[in-house]
């Protein structure tokens, strides 16, 4: 009985080959060509706050990021772990809530363009409003549009585990309603954004957190 790729074998087989190899070469070409476009400096500056010289800068930092544990060219959700805690093994809420974040695409990588784009809303320069945004979002863990009480404290256990600190349930409580109290203004158990923005507007503190100085320079960070 013959294998269904049977007929691919015999005098045109060469020829099929040769068609094939043209035809992948030719998508590589095109999908070069995008590459280089949609990572252009110059655009990315455009649409950033970066200047062309510090996008240098950050692409080679993202070269080694991304080549920590694969030399592929995209920020594995492991090798951004990697970067953040020297460990691609250590779970964390935030770091993955970022890295989703980041992968604006949704498909489990990080590409330049994305880290780009991204990192720019923790540049010294970008607008207040654009953070306000990006910390709604981290904090929107279930991506529903609005931060619940369940999100909250997921947040609040998250962070006291990885800072190794214990509190009890019933302080834990009262820091969520303290919470809603404070943001929730219209009363109905979520916080929108046009609360958060309000909040964060009373509390720009809150967004201090959101400004990494020396990206500025784009040298601070390092795999």
């Amino acid at each position: 009985m013959l294998l269904p790729f049977a007929c691919t074998l015999g005098p045109k087989s060469n020829e099929k080959e040769r068609t094939l190899k043209s035809f992948k070469s030719f998508m590589g070409c095109i999908c070069t060509k995008q590459q280089l476009q949609y990572d252009d400096p110059a655009v990315l500056a455009a649409e950033t706050c970066f200047k062309e010289a510090e996008i240098a800068a950050l692409q080679e930092l993202f070269r080694k990021l991304s080549s920590a544990l694969k030399d592929d060219g995209f920020i594995s959700k492991e090798e951004f772990q990697l970067g953040l805690f020297r460990n691609s093994k250590n779970q964390s809420l935030f770091a993955d809530r970022i890295f989703q974040l980041f992968d604006s695409k949704h498909d489990g990588v990080i590409e330049f363009g994305e880290f780009v784009r991204s990192l720019s809303v923790f540049h010294p320069e970008a607008p207040q409003s654009d953070k306000a945004v990006f910390a709604f979002k981290l904090y929107d863990i279930w991506e529903t549009g609005f931060i619940e009480r369940d999100e909250v404290k997921a947040l609040i256990l998250a962070l006291l585990d990885e800072s190794e600190l214990l509190l009890s349930d019933d302080l834990v409580e009262a820091i969520i309603d303290k919470t809603f109290e404070d943001v929730d203004s219209k009363g109905d158990g979520k916080i929108d954004q046009e609360e958060w923005k309000e909040f964060v507007t009373r509390n720009p503190s809150l967004l201090k957190n959101m400004t990494i100085p020396y990206l500025k320079l784009a040298t601070v960070l390092s795999p």
